[in-house]
């Protein structure tokens, strides 16, 4: 199987080991790159990556299964869990489907960095082997629904 990710939300593209979380940095979780939002815009919208299922949402991360069985992640800021939903609204709800692009939730990077608290977005595909993402670019600006990275199960 491989799959196309496409960027959920406008910033910097970053490598994985540029994410403040050592459990990212580490790919514990998965492979995949990161997002640096924007400053001074705003609340900004998160789209769906990929095609599937919305199997979790939280406030501050949401996972969508593919229809092959891939999960991938998307987390708004590290350590945001402890803002216990403020600052972010839902757009979508577990078990609903949805296509690329589909809003999922707006936050405002700039309110977590105010908070003293990185805003970059981890995207990885859950459970994946380190490194297996394809990246288009290690870094540089992108815009919501580019393309992000592509993978291919092992």
């Amino acid at each position: 199987m491989s799959l196309t990710v496409h960027a959920p939300l406008s910033g910097t593209l970053a490598a994985l080991a540029n994410v403040p979380d050592p459990v990212f940095a580490a790919q514990m979780v998965g492979s995949g790159m990161a997002v640096e939002p924007v400053g001074k815009a705003g609340p900004l919208d998160v789209v769906a990556p990929v095609s599937g299922q919305v199997a979790t949402v939280r406030a501050h991360a949401f996972v969508i299964r593919t229809d092959g069985g891939a999960a991938i992640l998307v987390h708004l800021g590290i350590d945001t869990v402890r803002l216990n939903g403020e600052g972010f609204h839902t757009h979508v709800t577990e078990g609903e489907r949805v296509a690329v692009g589909r809003k999922v939730i707006t936050f405002d990077p700039d309110a977590i960095r105010a908070r003293g608290l990185s805003a970059i977005c981890p995207v990885v595909v859950l459970d994946s082997t380190p490194g297996s993402a394809q990246t288009p670019a290690v870094s540089g600006p992108v815009r919501a629904g580019a393309l992000m990275f592509s993978w291919a199960a092992s």
